[in-house]
């Protein structure tokens, strides 16, 4: 009986602890991005993201991180889960690829209001680690392949006729270049106004895209 009781103290330490450590993780990346988003890759040493965490010294990130890399990864990591979150539904509950498009662009650029670090932390590790580590180029080719997607999902559209003549990959490249121009835009301005941007943009490529000829 003592023995039983014993193990399942040492059962629930132990889910305490994991659960603790998750939390701390989870904290540490938290104020990775705001560092990273604010200061710049290059200035987010882990004296500075100790500081924004609350740590005492830098050794707890060390204990739970191998090094900036490893850290790196999850921050990227988080974003996507973030990002993935916030936009699919959105997207998902169009039923037209103008509406998706639409909602593709509209979201990612709303991201910002409501995570305004996420998307300017990711941009800044992203240009600045590409090809340095093996994992972090698996997130390049996630980002490389999100374009490939839409290249196909533009090119169904056209096969539809919902969309306009055009090279789809060149629409592709457009659409994500403008979403990042405006995520580095606001990054660097306060008062920029994103949202409305956003709409701009969107009511851009669904000019861009449409079959002004459907119909005739």
């Amino acid at each position: 009986m003592r023995a039983r009781n014993s193990a399942a103290k040492q059962e629930t330490e132990g889910a305490s602890r994991t659960f603790t450590e998750a939390a701390r993780r989870a904290q540490i990346v938290e104020a990775a991005i705001e560092v990273i988003a604010e200061v710049g890759y290059a200035k987010a040493t882990f004296t500075r993201i100790a500081k924004r965490a609350g740590l005492s010294s830098t050794g707890m990130i060390s204990y739970h991180f191998a090094g900036k890399d490893d850290l790196m990864r999850e921050v990227v990591a988080e974003v996507f889960r973030v990002a993935d979150g916030y936009m699919v539904p959105r997207i998902e509950a169009q039923t037209t690829a103008a509406g998706r498009l639409r909602a593709f662009i509209e979201s990612n650029i709303e991201l910002l209001g409501e995570f305004p670090k996420h998307l300017p932390a990711v941009v800044e590790v992203l240009g600045n680690v590409r090809g340095e580590d093996s994992t972090m180029r698996e997130f390049c080719a996630a980002m490389d392949s999100l374009v490939d997607t839409h290249t196909h999902l533009i090119h169904e559209a056209q096969k539809t006729g919902e969309f306009g003549e055009f090279d789809p990959r060149v629409m592709a490249l457009a659409i994500r270049g403008a979403i990042d121009g405006v995520v580095s835009r606001a990054a660097k301005d306060p008062d920029f106004d994103a949202v409305a941007c956003g709409r701009e943009l969107a009511d851009l490529f669904e000019r861009a895209t449409r079959n002004d000829k459907r119909g005739e």
